[in-house]
């Protein structure tokens, strides 16, 4: 078998492994699981709250690219904290743990969600938020891979852990993840895809 058609079938089966568990670590089945992630959406867009987006690295271009897709075709508030000029003032001025952490505390209200996009799972500056995001009351949703054990994978009201060890199956499934649930949620809601 080819390189491609490997790579491309090991991505399928991350996907069909992928394990979901909620707050307690019951484990989901993957539907059901993306089922109340949507229905957690139009719960905040009923609110008029806002899903926070982040992620280091290709992480970051993720979450970047899903808070602007959930704001233009999601019709739902979104924003994801990469620009460069507050990233580089927060990393400076206090630590780059801090550089998800300190915007939250900023903008951030209960009854937001916040997404974290993580392959390992155990990056510093993804577990400060979700320290901070617990202190504020928001609803988390992690994405990981690599380690089963990985720290972020037991920290949110829905877990989606990618069981592979490589970087890029963990980032290829992440973002067949990330469009799974905004399209669902968008066929949904009669929004046009």
């Amino acid at each position: 078998m080819s390189f491609f058609k490997q790579f491309n079938s090991t991505v399928y089966q991350s996907l069909v492994n992928c394990e979901a568990t909620d707050a307690n670590q019951n484990i989901l089945d993957s539907g059901d699981a993306m089922d109340a992630w949507c229905r957690r959406t139009e719960k905040l867009k009923q609110d008029n709250a806002t899903m926070y987006f982040i992620g280091n690295g290709a992480s970051s271009q993720m979450a970047g690219h899903m808070s602007a897709d959930a704001a233009k075709n999601g019709q739902i508030r979104a924003q994801a904290f990469h620009e460069t000029s507050l990233m580089t003032a927060v990393s400076n001025d206090t630590s780059y743990e801090n550089v998800f952490a300190f915007p939250l505390r900023r903008f951030a209200d209960p009854g937001d969600v916040l997404i974290t996009i993580s392959s390992s799972g155990n990056s510093p500056n993804i577990m400060k938020a979700i320290e901070v995001a617990q202190e504020i009351g928001l609803d988390i949703i992690t994405l990981s891979g690599k380690g089963a054990d990985n720290k972020s994978r037991t920290k949110g009201m829905l877990n989606f852990y990618v069981p592979s060890n490589s970087y890029g199956i963990v980032e290829c499934a992440h973002q067949v993840l990330l469009h799974s649930w905004l399209d669902q949620y968008m066929e949904e809601n009669g929004l046009e895809i």
